[in-house]
């Protein structure tokens, strides 16, 4: 069953006013797929592929206008000398929407085309399936667990592939053809040992010196290895709220990942069952909501400014969504039923901002939505009628 991805509609729209468009996004999300959806006569070409590398290598003025009417072109960062002509092509001919390029190796493709094609290419960038284009397909999740644990690539739906199979696969596949062509890493083992170090630490505050300390590596390197990790799509850093209501706040970012079912496999689980009494229980949860707020964001082609709030004392918000001029306070809470602790964050926030009870929500493991009256209370279920 095919599944309408929400990104298509900005995809489409922006072939209509920029000459390229770039689709980025970790692997597996179904960046291929949809170009060919959305374009369904352009040409295709996999520049991963050694006959069209080649050509494409020896003799790029030819090999660009072999292809007509527009192309997909597909893993383009493998070669990058073809981005000085396609400036030279769209600069001549004017044309919207004449190449569509995609990559997962993002790190090298977004280089190429700030080289090259600044303010001719729009950028978007597609994450594994939402909740929202999920749901009422044969797919729709009833199970939070099961969600979680799974994840949301697009495989483990449309193939059917166990999450157990593909995040080992994944996992690999990434380390392999990913970390070793941008980084010089000496010891793959050790940057997998790394991987599950960050999994250990996600929805806290980050401390590189706890890692480096671990891994026995100098703080550059942990830097340089966690940049790898945000520019595959991997990991995000969520940094604390700017707006100074308290002198006293915490400045280091927290750490998330993407997708809880990468997230879950680098823990070492390998049933769902695990998540109901592990450590990181609340902090799974947490990256779900942050994922599917995220995905909002990045499939109406905008970039999502998230937030955390938290001072010294221990004061705190999950989450601050900041949406131009207006702001959503949210608490993420991943039990299934509703304390009225729950609310004291929310409380204390209103008091000290000024913010009105109908910018704050409470998202929880739950099943009902709810009005109180510090918040509207949502289900996991429910996160998009945040917007």
């Amino acid at each position: 069953m095919l599944i309408d991805r929400k990104l298509k509609e900005k995809i489409l729209d922006l072939a209509g006013k920029f000459p390229v468009v770039s689709i980025t996004g970790p692997r597996q999300s179904g960046k291929t797929t949809l170009a060919k959806l959305c374009f369904p006569n352009y040409n295709y070409v996999n520049l991963e592929l050694p006959h069209h590398r080649i050509f494409a290598q020896e003799d790029p003025e030819a090999f660009l206008k072999s292809y007509q009417g527009g192309v997909v072109l597909d893993e383009a960062q493998y070669v990058p000398g073809l981005f000085s002509y396609i400036q030279g092509i769209v600069d001549e001919s004017g044309e919207t929407g004449k190449f569509i390029l995609t990559g997962s190796q993002n790190f090298l493709l977004l280089e190429k085309i700030t080289q090259s094609l600044a303010g001719r290419v729009a950028i978007l960038h597609l994450l594994p399936f939402s909740i929202t284009e999920l749901k009422h397909t044969i797919y729709q999740q009833e199970n939070l667990h099961e969600l979680l644990f799974r994840g949301s690539y697009p495989p483990l739906y449309d193939k059917e592939i166990k999450p157990v199979d593909f995040y080992q696969s994944y996992i690999q596949s990434y380390i392999e053809r990913d970390v070793r062509n941008i980084l010089n890493v000496s010891s793959l083992s050790l940057f997998r040992t790394f991987l599950g170090l960050v999994a250990g630490r996600a929805g806290q505050i980050l401390n590189l010196s706890s890692i480096s300390n671990d891994l026995g590596l100098d703080l550059k390197t942990i830097r340089n290895w966690l940049s790898v990790l945000e520019t595959s799509f991997i990991i995000y850093l969520i940094r604390p709220h700017h707006k100074n209501y308290n002198k006293r706040l915490i400045k280091s970012p927290k750490l998330y990942f993407y997708d809880t079912g990468l997230l879950c496999s680098l823990l070492g689980m390998r049933n769902q069952s695990e998540i109901q009494n592990h450590y990181l229980r609340g902090a799974i949860f947490e990256n779900y909501v942050f994922s599917e707020i995220s995905k909002h964001y990045y499939n109406s082609g905008m970039r999502p400014e998230l937030f955390f709030w938290r001072d010294n004392t221990g004061n705190e918000i999950d989450c601050i969504v900041q949406d131009g001029s207006k702001r959503k306070v949210i608490e993420i809470k991943s039990s299934q039923t509703i304390n009225t602790f729950f609310f004291k964050g929310i409380k204390y926030y209103q008091k000290l901002s000024g913010i009105d009870a109908e910018s704050c929500y409470l998202i929880y493991g739950g099943t009902e939505n709810q009005q109180r009256a510090l918040a509207h209370v949502l289900s996991w279920q429910s996160i998009e009628e945040l917007y």
